[in-house]
């Protein structure tokens, strides 16, 4: 089924912002963290961009592999918001195109191809020195919706509390509650 933009989803060229202060790709609570940046863009897609610093790197002064995997599976997962659902990662395929040094802005796009009942296919795609820079690596995710319920079930009981008594955590579980 062709992917539909929700009606309250942010509007194009609005900043996203962390899904959680703590989260690894795009909070600002981990020192060492991407604070990857997404912005919601026409249609069913975004684009982001982060920065490669010195703790990303895997072989000398380029970006670990499984840090630009993270990168794709983070704007991929940022595409949710534009879907007013919850969903997590249930396949990530990504492809290494060529090697990004450490101080490259990567530019990622991203987009929501189909959605199939609790199922959400997206497809990203990183380049080097701008969004029709060289492309460096690229993506296709499968997404699975889920409740909130699975990350109480799953998640550790303090990280769950201090969300939950977040009021900005609470404010962005609200904006998911159209789709109960």
């Amino acid at each position: 089924m062709k992917p539909v933009r929700h009606p309250e989803a942010p509007a194009p060229g609005e900043l996203l912002g962390a899904h959680y202060e703590h989260c690894f790709g795009c909070g600002g609570g981990q020192a060492h963290g991407l604070h990857l940046a997404a912005r919601a863009g026409q249609g069913v897609s975004i684009t982001a961009e982060f920065t490669v610093q010195p703790a990303h790197q895997g072989a000398p002064g380029l970006a670990h592999g499984g840090v630009l995997a993270t990168a794709l599976d983070e704007t991929l997962g940022s595409l949710n918001w534009l879907l007013r659902t919850i969903a997590v990662t249930g396949r990530l395929e990504t492809d290494f195109v060529r090697p990004v040094p450490v101080g490259t802005t990567l530019h990622l796009q991203a987009e929501v191809t189909a959605v199939a009942g609790r199922k959400i296919y997206s497809t990203a795609t990183g380049r080097i020195g701008g969004p029709d820079g060289p492309v460096a690596v690229r993506a296709d995710a499968l997404f699975i919706e889920v409740k909130v319920d699975h990350f109480i079930d799953h998640g550790r009981k303090e990280e769950i509390q201090a969300a939950m008594s977040d009021p900005d955590q609470i404010r962005r579980a609200r904006a998911f509650e159209v789709n109960p």
